[in-house]
């Protein structure tokens, strides 16, 4: 590798540590705006996202999702409820479970704290070319394909 070709590479990957810095920060904000925990956030952005899609978010894709047990998720559960965040719903299909949805209102914050952040982001997005877009998604695709395995 040439001294130039190392150089850019440092930069770019200084690059990445800048956004993902900022990155941080941001998902701070959002967390401190709604008063919440960073697992509780995560929770929040995946019963959310299921919901936007037509997904069922339960106690247990919860526990996947974080990384956490099930008595975990259970109180972290008891909690955002508590915090009018979520509220649980019988599981249509299986009386053994319930449902967690996210309250409009907590929606609301959400879209208020993360939107224009999102919607600022996807405008510097849109103004790469088609071209240069593709060059981004490939580098961050083989850049998350370097990540260890395990097992």
């Amino acid at each position: 590798m040439s001294e130039e070709d190392l150089d850019g590479a440092v930069a770019v990957l200084e690059a990445l540590g800048r956004w993902r810095r900022a990155e941080r920060r941001m998902s701070e904000a959002s967390r401190l705006y709604m008063n919440l925990g960073e697992t509780d956030m995560r929770a929040i952005r995946l019963a959310v996202a299921s919901q936007r899609s037509g997904e069922l978010t339960t106690p247990r894709r919860l526990a996947e999702h974080l990384g956490i047990s099930m008595p975990s998720v259970t109180k972290l559960l008891d909690r955002l409820a508590q915090g009018g965040h979520i509220r649980r719903a019988p599981h249509p299909l299986d009386r053994r479970s319930t449902t967690v949805e996210v309250t409009e209102e907590t929606q609301r914050a959400a879209r208020e704290s993360v939107g224009r952040n999102h919607a600022e982001r996807l405008r510097v997005a849109a103004e790469l070319s088609g071209d240069e877009r593709q060059t981004v998604i490939r580098f961050l695709n083989a850049l998350a394909a370097t990540e260890p395995r395990q097992g």
